[in-house]
């Protein structure tokens, strides 16, 4: 009953929104089996790495009373009343090593993936993806550091002068473009990031590294026995870097047999996003429950979930797009991603699709333009 009033309330909140505006839009859909015969009966949605509260809208569609998969790494439940049943995949470890493109085209049943801007450009030759709904605005992707052993560090300019290590993990693309860019010299970046905040601790803060703004300051203070005291960060989208960290992705060729799906569905998905940062404690406590019974993600505690959606919503992490939607892609801003990522990527020695621009990997048109966060004072 309590999934059914959640799908049932996000349908009624997308036709209240969309007579509000009167704007033009993607009509929203209504009534029992909404979805069935539309859709596919199981909607398969890939994520990047494991449940946290950056991923939370796919979560969000399901519900708090979900079905956890520990062997295949899945939440799933049906959507209310729709008629279709979501089953959100978890990634990391759970993709074997594989890109999120590169496992859509090898599982068949997945229907959407978790596709950042700058993968999208990289999977265009072999695996290419189209996004239909960017969950969150701004690359969540920090650097960290202590500001009581860098205090002069205001910005990224005032980085390479500092010498610290920058610790990341290998392979990332925004470390090619923050070198590029003046913002990290290369003697700076040191690819030996394990994913724990073990070296921060050991060398009492004097390596920067990566992190999330919506997880690591909060853990560093409140739960990392040795540090327990604030740290600060720089944005990785500010540097210029700004892909959509989550755009949620179909296969190019299977755009036109989706549609239909589409047009009912990512209005859907842009209110499970409103619906969670309005009220996430339910799907907060989800999450929890999924990182207790599938080992070895990252830690995860109730009020660092209570913490993330504030820092999500204060940073604008979540938020609407260059309008007052929210999950629109702006086309002018991929481009720009696209140019900086051609380079980085050839760079490399990567096989980059030639012609790329915004309308090869994203589109607008399922979007509901009622849809979005109301304005903040």
């Amino acid at each position: 009953m309590q999934k059914t009033l959640i799908a049932t309330a996000v349908l009624a909140s997308v036709t209240a929104l969309t007579a509000c505006s009167g704007a033009t839009s993607a009509p929203a859909p209504t009534g029992n089996g909404a979805l069935a015969g539309v859709c596919p009966a199981n909607i398969v949605i890939q994520t990047d790495w494991f449940a946290t509260p950056e991923r939370a809208a796919a979560y969000q569609l399901v519900g708090p009373n979900g079905t956890v998969d520990v062997k295949k790494g899945a939440y799933s439940g049906p959507l209310g009343d729709t008629g279709v049943n979501v089953e959100v995949r978890l990634g990391g470890p759970f993709l074997g090593g594989q890109p999120v493109p590169a496992q859509m085209y090898q599982d068949q049943s997945i229907t959407l993936g978790f596709v950042p801007t700058d993968d999208a450009v990289r999977a265009a030759a072999k695996f290419p993806v189209t996004g239909v709904f960017a969950s969150l605005d701004v690359n969540p992707q920090i650097v960290l550091f202590d500001p009581a052993t860098y205090p002069q560090v205001k910005s990224w300019k005032d980085v390479p002068a500092t010498g610290a290590p920058v610790v990341y993990s290998e392979g990332k693309l925004f470390m090619d473009y923050l070198i590029a860019h003046g913002d990290v010299s290369a003697a700076q970046a040191d690819a030996s990031f394990d994913g724990t905040p073990s070296r921060f601790v050991a060398e009492r803060g004097k390596a920067m590294q990566q992190g999330y703004v919506s997880n690591e300051p909060y853990r560093w203070e409140h739960d990392v026995k040795g540090w327990l005291k604030p740290v600060k960060s720089l944005l990785v989208h500010e540097s210029g870097y700004e892909i959509y960290p989550h755009a949620w992705s179909v296969r190019t060729g299977d755009m036109d047999k989706l549609s239909p799906c589409l047009t009912k569905l990512v209005p859907m998905l842009q209110q499970a996003e409103v619906d969670y940062v309005r009220n996430p404690e339910p799907v907060n406590q989800a999450l929890l429950r999924i990182a207790q019974t599938i080992p070895d993600g990252p830690p995860m505690t109730a009020g660092g979930n209570t913490d993330s959606v504030k820092v999500q919503l204060a940073q604008k992490i979540v938020g609407n797009g260059p309008d007052a939607t929210l999950g629109n892609f702006d086309t002018t801003r991929v481009d720009r991603v696209i140019g900086v990522v051609t380079p980085i990527l050839r760079k490399r020695g990567l096989d980059v699709r030639d012609g790329i621009t915004a309308d090869t990997i994203v589109t607008n048109k399922f979007i509901n333009p009622a849809i979005g966060l109301p304005a903040t004072p």
